[in-house]
């Protein structure tokens, strides 16, 4: 049993090796398309946590956890629809909700106090999970995770953003923006 383990796991090893993404090359245009959409507001996402401050009303500020459905449950509020959308968006949501049964004229600010983190994998050195900060690209990433292994690609990378259902091929060169929840693959390269 022990020895038909072991081929079954050299088996599944060998076909993930052999595998490059499905989609081939990130065009140029894609790329300045990707480093546009990391300029514009994040939309929130399940798993992150929020800071909600409500000017005058301390029991009601605090940080609350998006749930895996995309909602947060707040006090007076209720349960709210987070996901998707901007700080502001919740700001003003919340605003409304407040002002129509609780509040007059509330004033809501809304911030992410914890991203999504960014999982990276493949020929890297620490792979796993880590925290995500502003602003981060493709090769700070590499670096938190303790860079690649002498068998990793120096030429290209493999990333699945989220909402994505695979990996996209990105050229090492450019400074690609890695986002919170952002799922990176290091390839092996081939001599």
């Amino acid at each position: 049993i022990i020895f038909s383990a072991y081929w079954v796991l050299v088996a599944i090893c060998l076909s993930g090796c052999a595998h490059r993404s499905m989609t081939g090359p990130f065009a140029q245009a894609d790329e300045t398309a990707m480093i546009e959409l990391a300029a514009v507001s994040p939309r929130l996402l399940p798993g992150e946590k929020i800071r909600m401050t409500v000017y005058g009303e301390a029991s009601l500020s605090g940080d609350y956890q998006i749930d895996p459905r995309g909602f947060v449950s707040l006090p007076l509020a209720g349960t709210v629809k987070a996901e998707g959308l901007t700080e502001a968006e919740l700001e003003f949501d919340l605003e409304k909700n407040f002002s129509s049964k609780y509040l007059r004229n509330p004033k809501v600010t809304v911030s992410v106090v914890e991203f999504r983190p960014f999982y990276i994998m493949g020929e890297i050195q620490k792979p796993g999970a880590y925290p995500y900060s502003s602003g981060l690209n493709i090769l700070r990433a590499i670096a938190v995770a303790g860079g690649t292994t002498y068998r990793g690609s120096k030429s290209y990378v493999e990333i699945q953003h989220a909402g994505e259902n695979e990996m996209r091929e990105y050229s090492l060169q450019a400074s690609i923006r890695i986002l919170p929840g952002d799922i990176i693959q290091i390839p092996q390269r081939y001599f």
